[in-house]
């Protein structure tokens, strides 16, 4: 059985309308090395993976939907109060004229999400290396979002993420060292 708790997994407040850090976070909703390219990257690979991290990349996959739902509260938070001049200045402009203020799966760039982002091997070793590098990518975007961001409040909310993907990154390798064990014992046995 699945289960939603209704609120997010971490509060997030935001100090002013800032539309120059919502196009930032755009990276994050709907670019190759975001939380929906990860979730979605996880729950497909966990089909081809072996039973011993198959629940591994669940929990991190549906972690990832809560961290794509913070994300889409930060960016909402940050646009709702903006005229359309600001999100000119943002670079948010074409977005502005095609989506108004809903959020739209692409990247800070503009360019739309796309399956390629989704990696999936089918070896679990190569997979897991993918998930990590994707953690890793991810946290340094959070980083560097962070120190162009002046506001306290979302830097909470930001420092939070940040930090799970460096908890997803450490539970992959240990997933990875698990399954390396189990190849060679297969392989020396």
């Amino acid at each position: 059985m699945w289960l939603y708790e209704k609120k997010l997994q971490y509060p997030v407040k935001v100090s002013t309308c800032n539309p120059m850090l919502a196009k930032f976070l755009v990276e994050q909703y709907g670019g190759a090395d975001g939380e929906l390219a990860a979730a979605l990257r996880y729950l497909n690979q966990r089909y081809s993976i072996p039973d011993k991290v198959i629940g591994l990349l669940t929990d991190i996959g549906t972690e990832e939907f809560a961290h794509l739902e913070m994300i889409a509260t930060m960016i909402y938070k940050l646009t709702k109060d903006a005229k359309p001049e600001q999100m000119k200045q943002a670079g948010l402009d074409a977005h502005y004229a095609s989506h108004d203020s809903a959020l739209f799966y692409h990247n800070a760039s503009g360019v739309p999400f796309t399956t390629a982002y989704i990696a999936a091997k089918g070896d679990p070793i190569a997979d897991l290396y993918e998930d990590i590098a994707a953690e890793e990518k991810a946290r340094a975007t959070y980083q560097w979002i962070i120190d162009m961001s002046d506001d306290p409040d979302l830097n909470d909310s930001l420092r939070f993420l940040r930090e799970r993907e460096i908890i997803h990154s450490l539970r992959f390798r240990e997933a990875v060292e698990i399954l390396k064990e189990e190849r060679d014992r297969k392989v020396f046995f």
